[in-house]
């Protein structure tokens, strides 16, 4: 039985993957400037990031929260002196241990929680609202993709978090980031379906996309094994970041070969198909061969013995799994309607992909166009039994990833927004606490999303509050170690040293 807290509000519901085009409009640049201020009920506009001030900034009094070691450490200091100058974290350390600069704007943090800002691993971010969104939430990084279902990354976009860059490698691909360059418009353009690239034209692409700031290369679905192997080990060379959702490519194969990541559940549990089943999808990543290998891999029981020797090979081996249970999040258990966020209100439906319904925050399944002719019973029957087989579909693959978290695998927290109702900024927030619900401890989700990424990708300018470090820092008011949901009561929003105005943020400027 599945050990879900009961929901806040209203019922489950299910995703719909409607294959539509959208068109994503660019929202206007907008940005205030920063001024003193001596405590938080009292902060100034949001100012530009990367423009750090010249008088040093110090947080006087808080418990810097240890998110160490996947969240394993407890050391946390409690009446933390934290110095910031030049955008960098400067100085930490006990009250007394740590020199206040003269001259310093000092604000008192005394009962409250530092936390590093948080890193959404995997996700869109294409409007000036979405940027609000994610900032307002305390999303200080987004590794941010383009597709067709999350648009085109706005570079525009000020304020904004920083953005750490996705794009595909080794296959055609027209959201590449690439795609648009002229000496890769012909090479790039897809056709009917991805195909793979030659081994020539992707090391001129690794080049290529490196020289952009790609700083993660998404191995896809059609890629197989000798590219997967060799793509991931030539990345590693170059410093690069590898996430994996192979579907050609055996997982077994792609784990060996030292891919970072593990994208979506949904994706990796194909890892326990047998050869049989893999066989076909050298040949056919997609059509009736991958539906026969999902659904062999969705219907395991959560006993099965070939699922729980999985479990330990992803557990001994380097790849953390970035689940993105967020795109599921409506489909399970204990949901509740996500418009109801005060960020929600930043966020335009035309930029979501598949958005819930505002009323009542249920995913909608559009019906296909021949049951107009059905009378609304008969449609409402067969839009509950869509809903039905979703949300049965969700459960068994929550099921297998409880089996799957027993083998004590790391984890990466990432929303995959705006995609299957999973918002930007308010998305990461349900994936901590899907986390949670998974078996994490809360300190263990919150490292997650931040210093997790340290660890397994090598990004150590994020991820703690520390010297060195970029200065990115929540102030919460409620201890997020001992309930995730105190990661949301954020009282405070820093961000390369300067101190946004939080609420102002939801005054988008159209």
């Amino acid at each position: 039985m599945i050990d879900f807290p009961k929901p806040l509000c209203d019922n489950p519901q299910k995703t719909s993957i409607s294959m539509r085009w959208f068109r994503i409009l660019a929202a206007g640049l907008w940005a205030a400037a920063l001024a003193g201020a001596p405590a938080w009920p009292q902060t100034q506009p949001a100012a530009a990031p990367g423009v750090p001030g010249s008088t040093p900034l110090v947080l006087a009094g808080g418990t810097v929260v240890d998110v160490s070691d996947w969240g394993h450490s407890a050391r946390d200091l409690p009446d933390a002196i934290v110095v910031v100058r030049d955008g960098r974290i400067a100085d930490v350390g006990a009250r007394g241990a740590v020199s206040i600069p003269k001259g310093a704007r000092v604000i008192d943090c005394t009962g409250k929680y530092l936390i590093p800002g948080l890193v959404d691993g995997f996700a869109g971010t294409n409007s000036q609202g979405q940027a609000n969104a994610n900032l307002y939430m305390g999303v200080t990084t987004v590794v941010a993709a383009s597709d067709y279902r999350r648009g085109l990354i706005d570079f525009a976009a000020s304020p904004g978090p920083h953005l750490y860059l996705v794009d595909s490698i080794g296959t055609t691909d027209n959201w590449s980031l690439l795609a648009k360059h002229t000496e890769w418009v012909l090479k790039l353009r897809e056709g009917a379906h991805p195909t793979e690239l030659s081994p020539d034209d992707t090391v001129l692409q690794l080049t290529a996309t490196a020289r952009l700031g790609t700083r993660v290369l998404l191995l896809r679905r059609n890629l197989t094994a000798a590219n997967t192997q060799w793509i991931i080990a030539r990345a590693h060379q170059m410093g690069l970041v590898t996430y994996g959702e192979f579907v050609s490519t055996p997982y077994e194969v792609g784990i060996d070969a030292g891919v970072d990541v593990l994208l979506h559940m949904g994706r990796y549990e194909l890892g326990v198909i047998p050869d049989e089943l893999q066989r076909p999808l050298v040949d056919s990543f997609e059509g009736s061969a991958a539906y026969t290998a999902y659904d062999y891999a969705e219907r395991l029981p959560p006993t099965d013995q070939h699922l729980r020797a999985y479990a330990k090979f992803l557990a001994t081996h380097r790849a953390a799994l970035m689940p993105t249970f967020s795109t599921y999040f409506l489909q399970l258990p204990g949901h509740r309607n996500l418009w109801k966020e005060p960020a929600a209100a930043l966020l335009d439906p035309a930029h979501l992909f598949d958005p819930p319904d505002r009323a009542t925050g249920e995913l909608v399944y559009p019906l296909s166009p021949w049951t107009r002719h059905l009378p609304a019973v008969g449609q409402r029957y067969m839009e509950e039994g869509q809903r039905k087989k979703a949300e049965q579909s969700a459960l068994r693959l929550w099921r297998i990833n409880e089996t799957i978290f027993s083998a004590f695998p790391h984890y990466l927290a990432a929303s995959g927004a705006p995609v299957q109702g999973s918002m930007p900024g308010i998305g990461l927030h349900t994936e901590l606490e899907m986390l949670v619900r998974l078996g994490l401890s809360a300190r263990e989700a919150l490292a997650a999303a931040t210093n997790n990424y340290a660890i397994q990708l090598g990004w150590n300018e994020l991820g703690q509050i520390a010297p060195g470090r970029r200065a990115d820092i929540l102030v919460v008011d409620g201890d997020p170690t001992t309930n995730i949901w105190n990661a949301r009561r954020i009282s405070g929003l820093i961000m390369d040293g300067n101190v946004l105005d939080r609420e102002g943020l939801l005054n988008l400027r159209k």
